[in-house]
């Protein structure tokens, strides 16, 4: 009977050890008569996180009136002063819903991290070959890389294309008609470039944030935390949705970022010229601390109010009290930014390699790069990654025997001709191609086993979708070329010239001083 209670305990002590950890009375009595209270440990639950401190009203547009007068001012502006600009034209004259979201679309990807002065002539060569969503989604992918070549962030265009596929065989040719339909739809399309599209070709009364309203808002109320933190960008985005005009979303939205991009800009801003300067609280504090330096000159020093520090204990969009206001940099102090990552930095060996075509004229080889990844589909010249410590001559054994994998022939390393170095920067590389070039005598298979690759003339090689670092290999090659060919050229003086004050001089000539001091000779 004993023996069955103590089994019986052990079965109770088991399933409770299987519950969680436990806590035993002491001695060997409590094993066999347990608690009926004992019950799995739980540690007590952790204190809440404190939310975080809500920005003081000196940060936002809390009032009415001066936001309606932020609106009016803005848009005036705007509608005297605003640059014209060819998907301006188009969203303003097409009748078409899709045609105008369309033009639209493509001006906001083309114009990612690309300067509007450049966008203007491939937006136009673009819109005339593809003037629908339809004519787009039935290019081929080597149609948009040649005419997108030059314009940076390549995979750009390849994500328009395949977002237009998709809008013409999975939404029967219709564009989403929302922001938040254009994000969940289409692929890379993100939150900026659906509000602004919704905004602008609907009339959806949605904000935008990119760069230029980043730098607009944080200098109108005194943002000084990491204007790049989610944090921030999230209230920048309530602050946009909060001050657009429900009445004219499009023309607000763009006149905001025209602001940023002609007088707000990021250095020697034109806060003469803004039209809502009144209303700037970075301007204001410039104002003030000028007030005070007159007052100093005076012999009357007065304190000037710290209006960048709002005096909310913790305030989320004050600046850290590590980097305070420099006064040398006025307005510029926002918006403040993390320090920008370095680029890390690459090598390539890259070798333009040359024959004789039709009519004895030059063609170079190109091979196409795989289909992801940096300059994903475009073309180059045969090229391949370097060591960073990599010398010389296993520098041109390395390449030689990459090109003789394409060419199928055998390469000397010897004859490689050096021709220096080409530097380009992209967004997140420093790279930098050691650049060779090898002339081929009689004719050459290529390896159909290989990746694509074709021979092109120069001609054919500008239109192909080549990367603008590859134009400058080229170019440098020519260069280089030319200098072996004219070896005299480019000096300073020309042969046979004499030096300056050791002949006769003409009117306006310099004189050396032994020239000045001699006597003049007789006529």
């Amino acid at each position: 009977m004993g023996s069955c209670r103590c089994s019986s305990a052990w079965q109770r002590v088991r399933r409770g050890l299987a519950a969680g950890p436990v806590v035993l009375q002491s001695g060997p009595a409590a094993l066999l008569h347990p608690s009926p209270s004992l019950t799995p440990y739980r540690p007590p639950a952790a204190a809440p996180a404190p939310a975080p401190a809500s920005p003081s009203s000196r940060h936002l547009f809390s009032d009415p009136a001066e936001t309606e007068a932020l609106r009016r001012d803005l848009l005036a502006w705007y509608d005297r002063c605003k640059r014209d600009l060819p998907w301006r034209t188009r969203a303003a004259t097409e009748p078409s819903a899709d045609r105008r979201a369309y033009a639209v679309w493509v001006s906001e990807v083309m114009l990612q991290q690309t300067q509007v002065a450049t966008v203007i002539d491939y937006y136009n060569r673009w819109m005339q070959k593809w003037p629908t969503l339809q004519a787009l989604a039935q290019a081929s992918l080597e149609e948009v890389n040649e005419l997108w070549a030059g314009l940076g962030y390549y995979s750009r265009g390849k994500r328009l294309q395949e977002a237009a596929r998709k809008v013409v065989s999975e939404l029967a040719g219709q564009m989403p008609r929302t922001a938040e339909d254009l994000q969940k739809l289409l692929p890379g399309v993100g939150r900026y470039t659906a509000a602004a599209i919704a905004s602008i070709s609907y009339g959806q009364a949605t904000g935008v944030v990119d760069g230029n309203v980043i730098r607009v808002l944080c200098r109108l109320r005194c943002i000084g935390a990491d204007s790049s933190s989610p944090a921030v960008i999230d209230r920048l985005w309530d602050m946009a949705n909060a001050l657009v005009d429900r009445s004219r979303p499009g023309d607000f939205n763009q006149a905001l970022m025209e602001l940023g991009a002609t007088v707000c800009v990021p250095k020697a801003p034109l806060c003469g010229e803004c039209p809502v300067k009144q209303h700037c609280r970075a301007r204001l504090r410039v104002e003030k601390e000028l007030a005070s330096a007159s007052q100093k000159l005076l012999g009357k020093a007065t304190p000037v109010p710290d209006v960048e520090d709002c005096g909310a204990g913790g305030c989320p969009l004050c600046p850290p009290a590590a980097e305070p206001w420099d006064s040398s940099l006025g307005v510029t102090n926002f918006p403040r930014k993390a320090a920008k990552k370095q680029p890390r930095a690459a090598r390539a060996a890259t070798c333009v390699l040359e024959r004789r075509g039709c009519h004895r004229a030059p063609e170079y080889l190109i091979v196409q790069r795989p289909s992801s990844g940096l300059l994903a589909g475009l073309w180059e010249f045969p090229s391949l990654p370097l060591p960073q410590d990599l010398q010389e001559e296993k520098q041109r054994e390395a390449l030689a025997e990459h090109l003789q994998a394409w060419i199928g022939q055998p390469v000397v390393a010897a004859e490689l001709q050096l021709i220096g170095e080409v530097v380009h920067i992209f967004s997140h590389i420093h790279q930098t191609y050691v650049v060779y070039s090898l002339s081929l005598d009689g004719d050459v298979t290529l390896d159909a086993a290989s990746p694509p690759s074709r021979w092109v003339t120069e001609e054919e090689f500008h239109v192909s979708a080549v990367s603008t670092a590859m134009k400058k290999v080229l170019k440098a090659c020519e260069k280089q070329q030319e200098k072996r060919s004219n070896p005299g050229q480019g000096s300073k003086r020309k042969r046979g010239a004499k030096a300056q004050g050791t002949g006769s001089t003409g009117p306006g000539t310099q004189l050396s001083l032994r020239a000045f001091l001699q006597p003049p000779t007789a006529p």
